[in-house]
């Protein structure tokens, strides 16, 4: 039976409740070795619910520290993608100063050399896309992970969480996959089972996004966070959590069938920390916007050869200048900044602002400015 941990938190404590929440995994993460923190950027600006908040890596820096880790076992890594600018996003997101506190170097996995890994396990779908080997970092080979996601919604999988957040390993290549994207983000879960002696999941749900997710959300406050070493079950319960049929998700279902993970209540257990006692469940809707629609037509709907000339070939660029356009001018510009701005005037986006100081000064001046 799959064990999801679920604890109430404040502003105030936030960084002593994922501390605490991660003791609960000591067993789990012995000291003496090297770890992997696999931190999340969906989008270079901050936003609410996107990528992971200074607060969740703090917690869980410091909650190694106290299990003996030494900064330099301290490995927070994170790659670009086609649409990000991973070092820009450490800035924004405070990561940089959450590790200079404790002397911990973030590894940008596009700096880092990559090496083909032909799975042990049987796959769905990224062997038939990258037949030479799946390109994975080499600094993360061997050594315990720790997935630090949120709680969102997503236009391609319904929700995304811990499952997905690995995705960020591959090369940039990695959107060859979005047309195949439940079964090729189980594949990694295999491969994660393969090459990481111990997994656990941390999910920051402080903050709900909702809707056209990953990045043009809705926001809902819900003060919590989530862990487990079981990634489908984790997932599972964010799903509920949103609102969401989470046996109507393909992930999760090719999870539990392929045995990697629980999908069903009754087969997981609940353990509640803080002021809660039950799972909420905040009845919130995904939802598509210009920018999937475009890119759910070319996926489902275009043939594969027309797909891989649009995304695949040199004229790829048009698609990642029209996602920048959409999202970081277009959207943020009439929509985002508006919601920002009241997060900001709220206790966690005080919280936010208190962690950027300086090096919002640096990248993000005003709300307005492009990144």
């Amino acid at each position: 039976m799959a064990t999801v941990f679920i604890k109430k938190a404040a502003p105030k404590t936030v960084v002593d409740d994922y501390q605490n929440l991660l003791r609960q995994f000591r067993k789990q993460l012995p000291s003496g070795e090297a770890i992997i923190i696999k931190l999340n950027l969906s989008w270079t600006k901050f936003y609410p619910a996107c990528s992971s908040p200074p607060w969740q890596l703090e917690g869980i820096i410091k909650g190694l520290l106290s299990l003996g880790f030494s900064p330099k076992q301290i490995i927070p890594v994170e790659n670009k993608t086609v649409v990000t600018n991973v070092k820009r996003g450490a800035v924004n997101h405070a990561w940089n100063k959450v590790c200079q506190k404790y002397g911990v170097q973030i590894h940008f996995l596009d700096d880092e050399p990559y090496r083909l890994y032909q799975p042990k396990g049987k796959m769905l779908i990224l062997d038939k896309i990258f037949p030479a080997g799946i390109s994975l970092p080499k600094i993360v080979f061997n050594k315990p992970l720790i997935s630090l996601c949120t709680l969102k919604t997503h236009v391609f999988t319904q929700n995304t969480g811990a499952i997905k957040n690995y995705f960020g390993m591959l090369d940039t290549n990695r959107h060859h996959a979005h047309r195949f994207i439940h079964q090729a983000i189980i594949d990694l879960l295999t491969i994660q089972k393969e090459i990481h002696p111990q997994t656990v999941a941390f999910m920051d749900g402080t903050t709900i996004g909702y809707g056209s997710g990953p990045r043009a959300m809705k926001l809902k406050k819900a003060d919590l966070i989530l862990a487990s070493t079981d990634q489908v079950a984790l997932d599972s319960t964010a799903a509920k959590i949103i609102g969401l049929n989470n046996s109507k998700i393909n992930y999760l279902c090719l999870g539990e069938k392929l045995n990697l993970g629980e999908n069903r209540s009754k087969n997981i257990r609940f353990r509640f920390f803080g002021q809660i006692n039950q799972l909420p469940n905040f009845r919130l809707k995904g939802a598509d916007n210009a920018a999937s629609c475009g890119q759910k037509f070319i996926y489902h709907h275009c043939p594969w050869w027309l797909e891989k000339l649009l995304l695949q070939t040199i004229v790829a660029p048009w698609s990642y200048l029209a996602s920048r356009l959409y999202y970081d001018f277009y959207w943020y510009q009439t929509i985002g900044r508006k919601r920002l701005k009241a997060f900001l005037a709220s206790d966690w986006g005080k919280l936010f602002q208190e962690y950027q100081q300086e090096s919002l000064g640096k990248t993000q001046k005003s709300i307005g400015q492009s990144t």
